[in-house]
């Protein structure tokens, strides 16, 4: 069975199905979309390898010419010289503005052709084809592209939204154990910065979601979108409840820009050690309770996802370095922190006024030096 949620966005709203076979279905869900059958298909060399032939077949079928557009794998590549590289590649192919370019890869596809599409030619359309389960849950919908910098992650981007998402649960048999783990990072996030009900269903099946059982991972990868689309098309550009999403990753994105964004911290476990983060200064704060947060730390970690700093590479962190690091986050105004907070599981909120010294000492309490 597959599952249709729509992103609410007036002219701009699309469809993510999520379900078995949509690959194999890929060329008949594009080639409405298509004014010519043509796409460019940016993916990397991991993916193309495991997934590429299953693809090209699908819409060679309903007519759709492909040009593939192969990228190094790894978050290295998320960077200003792919997108370079990327964009002169799609130059090259001559596509015009009608045409669409088909991220199918994980979050760094995802995340670099859709800067390129959003840029090339000043904006053309594309098409998500997530092939793990973080990019599926997060970053596939919404319309977030980016690329990062030597001062921090996604600081550079737009705002782009896809035409289509075809979140296919089969490529996700492939994806190693430790990546699916990663994606578990973001969809736990959901539970706890907004439903309850969702974290406490999660408890209880995550086993059964981490081993890819098909009834309880297509209800958690469609929950978790479902929850996601609602946000996005109520504040689209994170001026307001989008900024929830962030959960964990204002203290994640800073142990990333300090571990190099190497293959040593993926973005899911960097986001899993920052929500159990988020969720410990919290109580610290008096938001919410101790138990609250030892609860939410319980669930990462069940998932096999680091919730202490001396469980991530790298350790002992500078806990100047990390804040310094968190100053460069998009969210931060006018020299203050803003972090997603929570005053109880499935209750999250935005502090805007956070002061750097309390993260600096909370930070030296949590082990950074």
């Amino acid at each position: 069975m597959t599952r249709t949620i729509s992103v609410g966005l007036g002219e701009r709203a699309y469809e993510v199905r999520v379900g078995h076979g949509l690959i194999d279905r890929a060329g008949e869900a594009m080639a409405p979309l298509l004014k010519r059958r043509r796409t460019a298909v940016v993916s990397d060399e991991t993916v193309w390898a495991l997934h590429g032939a299953r693809l090209t077949a699908a819409l060679e079928r309903a007519g759709i010419a492909v040009s593939p557009v192969i990228v190094a794998p790894g978050e290295e590549t998320k960077s200003f010289a792919g997108l370079a590289e990327v964009t002169d590649r799609l130059l090259a192919l001559e596509l015009d503005r009608g045409d669409l370019i088909t991220a199918f890869g994980g979050g760094v596809v995802g995340d670099l052709a859709g800067f390129a599409a959003a840029i090339y030619k000043r904006g053309i359309g594309f098409v998500q084809i997530p092939t793990t389960l973080l990019a599926q849950v997060d970053s596939s919908v919404g319309g977030k592209t980016a690329i990062d910098t030597p001062r921090g992650k996604n600081l550079v981007g737009a705002f782009h939204q896809p035409r289509l998402v075809l979140a296919d649960l089969d490529v996700l048999a492939t994806l190693p154990d430790r990546e699916m783990r990663a994606g578990y990072a973001e969809v736990v996030k959901y539970g706890l910065l907004g439903d309850f009900g969702f974290f406490a269903w999660l408890e209880a099946h995550a086993a059964a979601v981490l081993s890819r059982d098909p009834q309880a991972l297509a209800e958690a990868v469609a929950r978790s979108i479902a929850m996601k689309a609602e946000i996005v098309a109520e504040d689209e550009t994170e001026q307001g409840r989008r900024a929830l999403l962030n959960l964990g990753h204002t203290f994640g994105h800073a142990l990333e820009a300090e571990t190099g964004y190497g293959g040593s911290l993926l973005h899911g476990e960097a986001v899993a050690a920052g929500q159990a983060l988020a969720f410990r200064f919290s109580a610290a704060q008096g938001f919410c309770t101790t138990q609250d947060a030892q609860r939410a730390a319980a669930a990462i970690a069940g998932a096999g996802l680091p919730v202490r700093l001396d469980e991530v590479p790298g350790h002992p962190f500078g806990a100047e370095r990390l804040v310094r690091h968190m100053a460069q986050d998009k969210k931060a105004q006018d020299g203050k922190l803003t972090f997603i907070l929570a005053r109880g599981l499935g209750d999250a909120f935005v502090a805007n006024d956070v002061d750097a010294g309390a993260i600096t000492t909370f930070l030296r309490q949590e082990g950074a030096t």
